[in-house]
């Protein structure tokens, strides 16, 4: 036994350098492989430099411009001179801005609001079932409706108007 409990505290002490010595990557201390990484090309200092005045594109032509040629390529969408495919591709349809995206709420949402709380947009949006500024609710018929259910200034579906009266509860729009 008492060969054991040495023992023991040795491992504990091996095992506390260990941890000691190896420190853990973060990002405090990343850096990169040696070599791997070469200082940018500092332009337009002077003509001792090597690069400066026209910064190493010599002169005029389309290679010398900015935003054009060198590292990672040319002007985005620039088919070097052909129709670009945005210009060439038939253009249809239409976009209505004036569009009213409803945010759909069922029957069986409503089960999450509190018994007897009357339904809004206020609770709803508290509830979670909506997001304040994305669009007018829409309640759906979907499920079984809880009675005595009053709704106050939501859009609904016909069925689902039909469901709660039918269910003994209130609609005022």
């Amino acid at each position: 036994m008492a060969n054991k409990a040495p023992h023991k505290a040795q491992s504990a002490t091996t095992s506390g350098r260990r941890s000691e010595g190896v420190e853990r990557i973060g990002l405090h201390n990343l850096v990169p492989a040696p070599g791997s990484h070469r200082n940018r090309k500092r332009l337009g200092r002077g003509p001792g430099s090597g690069t400066g005045k026209t910064s190493g594109k010599g002169h005029k032509g389309i290679k010398a411009r900015s935003g054009h040629h060198g590292p990672g390529g040319g002007k985005p969408h620039f088919e070097g001179g052909q129709m670009p495919l945005t210009r060439r591709v038939p253009k249809r349809g239409f976009t209505n801005i004036f569009r009213v995206v409803n945010q759909i709420v069922g029957f069986e949402d409503l089960a999450r609001l509190p018994k007897g709380a009357e339904v809004t947009e206020e609770t709803l949006a508290e509830a979670g079932l909506i997001r304040k500024g994305k669009g007018p609710a829409k309640l759906l018929a979907n499920g079984e409706v809880a009675k005595g259910v009053t709704v106050r200034g939501i859009k609904m579906s016909a069925g689902a108007r039909q469901k709660i009266e039918a269910a003994g509860g209130r609609v005022d729009i």
